[in-house]
This record gives C-alpha cells, structure tokens and sequence, in this order.
C-alpha cells in the first residue's frame, strides 16, 4: 500500500475524455457564462456599495452572497476551462485540495447566507415595529461574521483530514475534486472523514435549511393573517430569496444524491450537477433578485440615466 496523499502527486481528470474540437464549443459557453456571472455579481456589488439607499441589513446580505457566488465561480471553472482547452487534464494534489476547500466554502457560505438572510425577512415582516431595534449594525455585522467564519472553520478541517488519507488511485472521475472522489480512491475508508462529513452536512445544510424553513413557516402564517397589501408587501420582499434558495437547495439535492450513487449513474450527470451548483445559481442570483426587487430596479435605473445624462454631456 503506497500513500500518494503527498504534496508533489499529480491527479488526472478521466470524465473530460480525448480532447476534441468540440470543446472549443464547450469552453466558449463555459466562458461567456462565468464571464456573465462575474458582470451580474460584481454590477449588484457595486449597486449596493454607492448607493446609499442600498444600505440596509437585507443588501448587506445581499452582497455577502454575490461576493460567495464569485468564489464558487472562481473556485472551479478556471481549471475547468483549462482541461478543455489542454490535451492532458491534470492537477497536483495541493491544486486539488485547494480546489476543494474553496468549492466546499462556496456551498456552505451559501447556505448560512441564506439563513441570516430568512433571519432577516422574519424580524422584518413579523417584528416591523422592533426590526431596527433587533437589526442593528453590530447584529448585522456579527450575522455577516458567523455566516463565513462558520464555514471556513467546518470547511478547514476537511483538507487536513483529506490530506492523512493514502491514495492507491489517482484518477478523478468528476470535473472537479471533492470529497467524495478522494473517498473512492483512498486505498483504506476513513471512518472519520465519513463521520466529518456527515457533521459538516448537518452543521452546514440542514441546521441552516431548518432555519430557513422555520422563518417561512412563520412568515407565511402571519402573512395569511394580514392585510392584501401586507401580503402583497411581504410577496415582494421574500420571493426573490425563496426563488434562489430553493434553486439553490435542488442543485444541492442532484449534488448529495449524484455523489452517493454515482457509481450507477452516466458521466454526463457530473457536468449537469457541476453546472447546476456552481454556474447557475451565481448567474441566475443576481439577476433574479435585479429582477424582483424594487429598489434594486430603481437603483439600476438611476445609475444608467445618470450615465447617459454623463455620456450627453461629454457628447
């Protein structure tokens, strides 16, 4: 038994196959989506940055997640596009590992988000009255502060624990590393790394997703009691943030069930999961809630005429 789990291993990724002109078609839809992703995360970003309308505890989380939606991009499909466009589709195990920890504090980031985000939308359609004395800056920022600390510190462990494993195979058969993979591949299975991820899921997936549900149960009571226009107030504040979280929680549902019987299930499915959590809820997050929410529209629309009124001027 040789332990390949040292920091100078090379792994290979099989799930890309023989390296084909039509991966030129693939890298060109895989760059011009991350590239789109980047422009919607980075446009909401600096919407609510400059402006001051913006800067309310709901934004605040807002903007943490287009901030992690730009990490779950960057984590991944870099490398991807680089095995497209390479004939050989390797990795060093540091690479991999690194990979790994940033794509697993991606996915756990996300669900914490959402949970302070829910927090939030609770305190605000069932406590008006109390909303800023409960949400105050010190409580955002320390909401803010446990929903990344959290993950890092769950998430951090996990390379370490990946790192004691020895390896008797360096393939990967997925487009990128995961835990699983170096489960398959370890020559003796590890208890605790199995035991750690269940932690990690419970900790990070479902506690948060408790919550979520929990808040919206709430919600949708008071919300029944209400008046039409409070119902069609409390509509308009949370669908934006039910819509990406269960988008969301699906593409982590393929992911969990993908992962655990892959052995019985076509290649093709990892790029549809890989896609399914890591490209389209970054893409789609920032648009859907551009889309749904006033004051973000308005915003948006504030700061295209005044470049326009700036473009008429120099003109």
């Amino acid at each position: 038994m040789t332990n390949h789990s040292s920091l100078d291993n090379t792994m290979t990724f099989t799930s890309y196959g023989l390296f084909r002109p039509i991966n030129y078609f693939f890298f060109t839809l895989t760059f011009l989506a991350h590239i789109l992703s980047i422009f919607c995360n980075v446009l909401l970003m600096l919407l609510i940055y400059f402006d001051s309308s913006l800067h309310k505890p709901m934004y605040f989380f807002l903007f943490n997640l287009a901030v992690n939606g730009l990490i779950g991009g960057f984590a991944i499909w870099p490398k991807i596009m680089e095995n497209l466009l390479s004939e050989t589709q390797n990795i060093s195990f540091l690479a991999c590992v690194v990979q790994l920890f940033w794509a697993y504090f991606y996915l756990g980031t996300a669900y914490t988000t959402f949970s302070v985000m829910a927090y939030d939308r609770y305190v605000s359609i069932c406590k008006p009255l109390q909303y800023h004395s409960i949400m105050t800056p010190g409580k955002v920022k320390t909401l803010l502060t446990a929903a990344n600390i959290v993950p890092l510190c769950c998430v951090s462990i996990m390379p370490y624990l990946i790192s004691t494993m020895p390896l008797c195979r360096y393939t990967i058969k997925n487009l990128f590393c995961d835990v699983m993979t170096f489960l398959n591949i370890a020559c003796v299975k590890s208890a605790l790394v199995n035991l750690y991820g269940v932690g990690l899921v419970t900790s990070l997936v479902v506690s948060p997703c408790i919550i979520v549900l929990l808040s919206y149960a709430v919600i949708l009571n008071v919300s029944l009691k209400a008046s039409k226009d409070a119902q069609k107030k409390a509509l308009s504040t949370c669908s934006p943030h039910l819509i990406t979280f269960v988008n969301f929680a699906l593409a982590i549902l393929f992911f969990a069930v993908y992962y655990r019987y892959n052995s019985s299930l076509p290649g093709e499915v990892s790029i549809l999961i890989t896609v399914d959590v890591f490209l389209i809820p970054p893409l789609l997050n920032p648009i859907i809630y551009g889309i749904r929410t006033k004051e973000i529209r308005k915003c948006f629309v504030k700061t295209v005429r005044k470049r326009e009124r700036f473009l008429r001027f120099l003109l």
